[in-house]
């Protein structure tokens, strides 16, 4: 059975490191020991949570000579953000229902 992307994705996306990792990546590539460089983490633990993000199709590593770049890959970012707007337009939808009855109110309480 092959892994649940989305929740690799958003398991990856728990640890704060990880996060900080990707935010570095969005202004562009990387190597381990440039992502490295603000923790103070050992090079098996960034190395670690690479991993996790590479598995998750967060990023993609490559290799150019000894050099091996970091690269953000959006693709799943975008899955898990499809995942989410379903939810935002529900809890939209839920303020505006209540926004009407607030405003229900309101207008009840005056006329009296």
């Amino acid at each position: 059975m092959p892994p649940d992307t989305l929740s690799l994705t958003f398991a990856a996306l728990a640890d704060p490191t990880r996060r900080a990792i990707l935010a570095r990546l969005s202004s562009g590539e990387a190597s381990a020991t440039e992502l490295a460089e603000p923790f103070h983490i050992s090079a098996p633990a960034i190395t670690k949570h690479l991993k996790v993000l590479e598995r998750a199709g967060l990023i993609s590593r490559s290799k150019q000579a000894q050099f091996r770049p970091c690269k953000l890959e959006p693709q799943a970012l975008q899955q898990a953000s499809d995942f989410l707007e379903q939810y935002r337009r529900f809890w939209e939808q839920s303020f505006d229902w209540l926004e009407d009855y607030l405003q229900e109110l309101q207008t009840k309480g005056s006329a009296t």
